[in-house]
């Protein structure tokens, strides 16, 4: 996949039709599933064509929200899709009056700190936040919890973030 192609990725709403490919993009990326038909409505997927090629999903709580279930189908790495994911989740939580989103990751830290997350201890998260199934029984203990608030961003959209 050349970057040619991803300017042919359009990024929109998810549909309820499409939950069993979203399913099964978070399952090749080893990301949780579980709770992500309830939030529905605030996941987005990245479209090549007819094809789902990515994904990003939010949990609100009021003015606090819960970055998950960012994944990019393998051929589409490495080329700014999951930048443009979250940069469009960033955009669809300011609509909805977010002021701080938060997220939990195994592996991504590097990642979301180039795009100006912060880590933060998990008892900084606020309590209806931290009573979603996220951080009660899909992530562990050990999961680095990353926060941003959105009067602050700074985005790469460039092809140099690895994670």
């Amino acid at each position: 996949m050349t970057n040619q192609y991803l300017e042919g990725v359009t990024i929109g709403d998810a549909k309820e039709e499409e939950l069993p490919v979203i399913f099964a993009l978070l399952d090749e990326c080893q990301l949780p599933r579980e709770g992500l038909a309830a939030h529905l409505p605030t996941t987005l997927v990245a479209r090549y064509g007819k094809e789902i090629v990515g994904c990003s999903a939010l949990e609100l709580y009021e003015e606090y929200a819960l970055l998950r279930s960012v994944a990019v189908k393998p051929s589409f790495r490495e080329q700014g899709l999951a930048v443009r994911l979250i940069k469009a989740a960033m955009d669809l939580a300011r609509r909805h009056l977010v002021t701080t989103v938060y997220l939990l990751t195994e592996t991504a830290s590097t990642f979301f700190s180039k795009l100006g997350f912060a880590t933060i201890p998990r008892s900084d998260v606020p309590q209806k936040v931290q009573e979603s199934v996220e951080f009660t029984t899909l992530c562990p203990e050990t999961a680095t919890v990353m926060t941003m608030s959105l009067g602050f961003m700074r985005w790469s959209l460039g092809r140099d973030i690895k994670h």
